[in-house]
């Protein structure tokens, strides 16, 4: 038994650690690598930036040459030589973040040069979308809903891929689909409702291509197919997938999502809402590729081979047989139970993460000033603040030092100073120096922005997502073990059960805190012993909560663990953008739940010297202590435990595997 745990157990910890390593390191940098970017002739500008910026100049015969190329979604920018003034053309559409670093990198060369720079605008990200994050949002509910749909199948009709589950895959994709677009574009508006019937079709390809991949899997490798397609379209692919533009992820990661649904996915969807469904070719066809290999090899092997049974009486299908599987209505009954589950989950995946992230736009942020100005008063006319008086400079950085204001307004005799703080928000400070600049532009005053922060963030973290993009493995990885750990012993209790999950907290907290500080140098290495007993707490605190909503409620606690940490405190905890970007909603509920008060922990543990964490380290120290008690009285009165299988907890620790939000 205890070999048979070790193992177990072991297996989630190589998960987690991967989990970590792929999101982190293709995320950290977000940095232009090999950017396709547009020239008209020869500049010393252009050779400046292509000097520290990785871009691939391609050369045009004119402006109308460059937009058509813009139009057709193959570039991420262009930079046209003038006579007296340059133009540098930018594509938010492509990249949000691309377009930031080419304003960046051709301002600061051009400035430096003496080079007159007038920055276009093309494609601009409308504001139900202002970060370009659709794509990637809408990419999360398609992938999990056909992967869910493929895995729930199994486990409702304990056969691997039957003939007859191509058209139930199928239907459920059309259905899928259709919910996906009427919640993500009538209901939340997160793109126009003129993209509806282009997107409704591209949809059903993705989620059909991923649920059909999947079940062939299952079909081929039997039980350890569905944690293979975990792993490869949801932890590689999903990494991989481009949300944030393509050439900003690492080469290595742009040449291994070419492989995946996903990066061809994110491709499709964001040329069709804003590049007018040009340069889909590729995307369409490695999307239908699978969609049909995955069909080809349920429907084949389904005919020649008999079905695969798991765990149960399987139906049986002999070779030239058109009969209907022996047991009748109830493995068809059972199957659309299982894909209304999926629906449902996919459902919730959409409303909750599109709804709380596809229009991040601050309300009250709180700033600070050392007195009043008409800077401050103009630049409140576009941007919601929350502003508190300092009596000087001093006092300012103080507040900033406990975490308490993401920024600051100082005005001179001669020239005013604003104080923005990288290391709690990554768009905060582009947002306060965009408005304030414009504001001081327009009252014909001078302004400095600044940069402040008490510790600076890592050089492999100039945007400060590391520790938003580590939490979502350390939230998989509690509910993981605690499941793992429910099948392996075929018990929800136990008096070892709560040290086995504490002993597994603390080792996995362990292995991702040496990826991620230092392999990956996501944060500093000063910080690795106190971030490590932060980590096990998180990961302790989800996996005793899942352990006793499993013994309350069976297989079911493992589904409900995910709703509660996934679908509303993930979304709720205000991550690398900040809590004043949530909308209200989940600005309020957050702090009961422990995704944002782990977040809150973590990063003001490595760059706040830990102020503001007292709540944050009481609401976990509950999440961890109240379910621990729960259990061990659930223990000591020897309740009725609920019946547990090998297969279904198997299953169930499959589908927990990708239910984390993807970048």
């Amino acid at each position: 038994m205890m070999k048979r745990i070790l193992v177990a157990l072991g297996i989630v910890l190589v998960l987690q650690s991967l989990f970590a390593l792929c999101l982190v390191s293709s995320l950290q940098l977000l940095v232009l690598r090999n950017a396709p970017i547009g020239v008209t002739g020869a500049s010393p500008v252009v050779n400046a930036v292509t000097s520290k910026v990785s871009l691939q100049t391609l050369s045009y015969a004119d402006e109308s040459a460059v937009l058509d190329a813009i139009d057709q979604s193959k570039l991420y920018g262009a930079y046209l030589p003038g006579p007296k003034t340059d133009t540098l053309i930018v594509v938010p559409a492509k990249s949000f973040f691309g377009r930031v670093e080419l304003e960046a990198a051709f301002g600061d060369a051009a400035k430096k040069l003496g080079k007159p720079l007038v920055v276009k605008t093309v494609k601009p990200l409308p504001k139900s979308d202002r970060l370009g994050g659709v794509a990637g949002l809408l990419l999360i509910p398609l992938l999990i809903g056909g992967y869910l749909a493929a895995v729930l199948v199994l486990k409702a009709t304990k056969t691997a891929a039957a003939p007859w589950h191509v058209a139930m895959l199928v239907g459920y994709s059309a259905v899928g689909a259709l919910v996906t677009d009427l919640i993500a574009g009538p209901g939340i508006g997160a793109y126009d409702n003129s993209h509806f019937w282009p997107l409704l079709p591209c949809f059903v390809l993705i989620t059909a291509a991923v649920s059909l991949a999947a079940a062939a899997f299952q079909r081929l490798v039997g039980p350890l197919g569905t944690l293979l397609v975990a792993v490869l379209f949801i932890i590689v692919g999903g990494a991989a997938a481009g949300g944030v533009g393509l050439s900003l992820l690492p080469s290595y990661w742009q040449h291994i999502g070419a492989i995946f649904p996903p990066q061809h996915a994110v491709a499709l969807l964001r040329n069709v809402i804003y590049f007018n469904g040009n340069n889909i070719t590729t995307p369409l066809i490695v999307l239908g590729l699978y969609a049909l290999a995955g069909g080809i090899i349920i429907g084949y092997l389904g005919r020649w081979r008999p079905v695969k049974k798991v765990g149960a009486t399987a139906p049986s299908h002999r070779a030239g047989s058109t009969t209907e599987p022996s047991s009748g209505p109830r493995p068809l009954v059972r199957a659309l139970v299982a894909l209304a589950i999926a629906a449902v989950m996919q459902c919730l995946f959409t409303a909750n993460y599109i709804s709380s992230a596809h229009e991040p736009v601050a309300t009250d942020l709180p700033i600070g000033a050392t007195g009043h100005s008409p800077i401050l008063t103009a630049a409140q006319k576009n941007l919601s603040l929350k502003v508190t008086l300092y009596p000087d400079e001093s006092a300012v950085k103080d507040a900033i030092d406990q975490a308490k204001i993401y920024g600051a307004l100082i005005p001179g005799p001669t020239s005013t100073t604003l104080l923005v703080v990288p290391t709690l928000s990554d768009i905060a400070p582009l947002d306060l120096a965009g408005n304030f600049e414009v504001a001081a532009k327009k009252l014909g005053q001078p302004l400095h922005v600044q940069q402040y922060a008490p510790h600076p963030l890592a050089k492999k973290d100039p945007f400060g997502l590391v520790e938003s993009l580590m939490l979502i493995p350390l939230l998989v990885g509690g509910y993981m073990g605690a499941t793992m750990l429910r099948a392996t012993t075929g018990t929800s209790v136990g008096r070892w059960r709560l040290p086995a999950l504490a002993g597994f907290a603390v080792l996995a907290a362990l292995l991702v805190n040496v990826v991620v500080c230092f392999w990956l140098k996501g944060y500093p290495a000063p910080k690795f012993w106190i971030v490590w007993p932060i980590l096990s707490l998180i990961i302790a605190a989800v996996a005793v909560v899942a352990a006793v909503l499993q013994k309350l409620l069976g297989a079911a606690g493992t589904l409900v663990t995910v709703i509660v940490v996934m679908l509303f405190g993930n979304p709720s905890s205000g991550g690398a953008n900040g809590v004043p970007y949530l909308p209200a909603f989940w600005r309020a509920i957050g702090p009961y739940l422990p995704p944002r008060n782990a977040y809150i922990l973590l990063r003001n543990s490595i760059y706040f010297d830990g102020h503001g964490t007292t709540q944050a380290l009481i609401v976990l120290l509950l999440y961890l202590v109240v379910p621990a008690v729960a259990l061990l009285l659930l223990y000591r009165f020897r309740t009725p435990d609920t019946h547990v299988t090998p297969e279904t907890e198997a299953e169930a620790t499959a589908v927990t595997v990708p239910v984390g939000g993807l970048p």
